[in-house]
């Protein structure tokens, strides 16, 4: 009920929308809504297993109508950039490769070479840290860097994505050691994320939410 109700919100407010701004790009308006959609809320999946009251509220799953206008601006830039690289989504990860499955390999790695025994989770997060360092290093005496990186080297991207790897790796672990479901965990952090943080307070603010 809830998203059907925002979703007829929105609807309302797109048919106040001049008529040539309702009309542009209606051929892929499905795919955009559905992009927009699932970037704009939780995903279902997150929320399975959950309370009732642990879910967010209606207002926080959707963003407000004039947040919804500035963002469909980007979805349609972001189709552009996706149009001009074949229409494949140049920022898309492995959907086959999973936390779950990232677990049970390391998992495995750490067994085959007799290395739980080392692995506690103090040795664990110590090494995790260690690996951040490794990262921070990559980054020192380069000062600001733009988001895609477009100063550095392929081989300095590929360093990065194996030290940003080490990271994953000791996360995993340790989370996979302490008992911890990572996954539902940061769904749950996620769904607490939105609440505090909700589209209407902060849209474009980097305010703490104490302070919202």
């Amino acid at each position: 009920k809830i998203f059907d109700s925002r979703k007829q919100e929105h609807a309302d407010h797109r048919s106040n929308r001049p008529t040539e701004a309702r009309g542009k790009g209606r051929g892929r308006e499905g795919g955009a809504r559905v992009r927009h959609f699932i970037r704009s809320t939780v995903s279902f999946s997150f929320q399975r297993g959950l309370s009732r009251k642990e879910r967010p509220s209606g207002e926080d799953l959707m963003p407000a109508p004039a947040a919804l206008e500035k963002e469909e601006g980007r979805v349609e830039a972001m189709e552009a950039v996706e149009a001009a690289d074949g229409g494949r989504d140049v920022h898309a990860w492995d959907a086959e490769i999973t936390l779950d499955r990232l677990r049970g390999d390391i998992r495995r790695f750490a067994s085959d070479r007799d290395w739980e025994q080392f692995q506690t989770p103090r040795n664990l997060l110590l090494a995790l840290v260690g690996e951040v360092g490794e990262v921070s290093e990559i980054f020192q005496w380069k000062g600001e860097v733009d988001n895609g990186l477009t100063g550095f080297s392929e081989e300095e991207k590929k360093h990065l994505g194996e030290e940003l790897s080490d990271v994953l790796f000791y996360l995993l672990r340790l989370s996979d050691v302490c008992g911890i479901d990572l996954g539902q965990a940061a769904g749950k952090k996620l769904l607490k994320n939105i609440e505090k943080y909700p589209v209407s307070k902060c849209y474009g603010k980097s305010t703490k939410y104490n302070k919202l």
